[in-house]
């Protein structure tokens, strides 16, 4: 474990790099777009590469994310062109309901649809990101009082939430905003009270998914699936508990979020390894031979920058600077470095990694995955300056 005033001693990056490093992948966005503009990459890249599929991924936002950064760093009309294509793709997905029986909708809608109607006030894209928040409440339970993540409605071995969906709920307040319907918002707020209610252990540690009673409502217990173990730390699911305490206390402002989202990122950060890469589960630390999940980095500084918007001057400038650190471990560890390599952007992601004691295949073990590289342009648009997010 390292303290904090050991990190402070890692570099930041240097005036004028999160421009110069935003130019690069939006570029890298450009050069894809002959492959990817009727088609989208897969969740994770393989060899290197990302192969074709069509739009019924829950990871197929992520890509027209970055599409949308890369337009508004450069204004190409070829980036808007796309764009605008993928919001008939997503619209035509929630309309005929193509593989959207799951919590995801933030994911795969505020990315495409939410950003589209917020750069060009595009009407099929509210409709079609409406659409999809409708979708995801009609997955709430009142006994329990959370938004199902996957599976068959009310079926006991998938009667429970996992922390993936902190960062699916600004959906929710973003309708509630544009309809004036608090239904939307609320059903947002109470799931998240449940999640950090029971998803958090007392280390500020998290638990990838928690179970619920089907009959009664009543907490039963907090198990891996992605994680190495039920009791230790999933990388990925402990930023995904940072950026969603964030994204609620922006919405909220309830105090409560604060001082999670302190809880966790303080845990994260204690945790990380010599090259500030995370591995992909916390129980391994530096010499361990296992994969690292450079994606968990890049989220985390997202939330720390989300989190700054909203803090006094001296914590704000405290989660820059180490959203600037991880950002700048990121680019120097991680950042793909020509197209022969790779055709993504972030090198050494981790979808998922088998364990004794989980469920998971090995999908995407040290390659590229599709959320690391929009999660890590969203950073550096965020270290720019000010950005109109996708999210809220």
């Amino acid at each position: 474990m390292q303290t904090i005033e050991q990190l402070k001693n890692y570099p930041q990056l240097a005036p004028g790099e999160a421009e110069g490093l935003l130019n690069r992948t939006a570029g890298m966005v450009l050069e894809n777009l002959g492959t990817f503009t009727d088609v989208f990459p897969h969740a994770h890249s393989e060899g290197g590469f990302y192969k074709a599929i069509d739009n019924v991924e829950w990871t197929t936002g992520f890509w027209t994310g970055e599409i949308w950064l890369a337009y508004e760093k450069t204004g190409d009309p070829r980036l808007l062109a796309a764009g605008e294509k993928h919001v008939q793709s997503f619209l035509h997905r929630i309309e005929n309901r193509i593989a959207v029986d799951h919590h995801d909708m933030g994911f795969l809608y505020s990315l495409s649809c939410v950003a589209a109607y917020k750069l060009t006030g595009s009407e099929d894209a509210k409709r079609a990101a409406l659409s999809a928040a409708k979708n995801l409440i009609d997955r709430f339970h009142e006994k329990g009082e959370f938004i199902q993540a996957w599976g068959e409605m009310g079926a006991p071995d998938n009667y429970r939430l996992i922390i993936d969906c902190l960062l699916n709920i600004p959906l929710l307040y973003w309708a509630s905003e544009v309809t004036g319907d608090p239904v939307y918002g609320d059903i947002g707020r109470r799931h998240v009270k449940t999640a950090m209610q029971y998803i958090i252990r007392e280390d500020h540690s998290t638990y990838h998914t928690f179970f619920f009673d089907p009959e009664t409502g009543a907490p039963l217990k907090g198990v891996t699936h992605q994680g190495y173990r039920d009791g230790s730390a999933w990388a990925r699911g402990q930023a995904w508990g940072i950026y969603g305490a964030a994204l609620s206390y922006g919405a909220l402002k309830d105090p409560a979020y604060l001082e999670i989202f302190e809880n966790l990122t303080d845990f994260f950060l204690r945790h990380l390894p010599q090259n500030l890469v995370p591995y992909w589960d916390f129980d391994f630390d530096d010499g361990s031979s296992e994969p690292r999940d450079s994606s968990s980095a890049a989220i985390t500084a997202c939330g720390m920058l989300e989190m700054a918007r909203h803090l006094p001057q001296e914590k704000a400038d405290y989660y820059t600077a180490m959203a600037s650190r991880l950002v700048k471990a990121l680019a120097e560890h991680c950042l793909v470095p020509s197209g022969e390599v790779s055709n993504g952007i972030l090198l050494h992601g981790t979808y998922c990694k088998s364990s004794p004691y989980n469920s998971c295949p090995d999908w995407g073990v040290d390659e590229c995955v599709t959320w690391g590289d929009y999660y890590f342009m969203e950073a550096l648009t965020r270290l720019k300056g000010d950005w109109n997010s996708y999210w809220l």
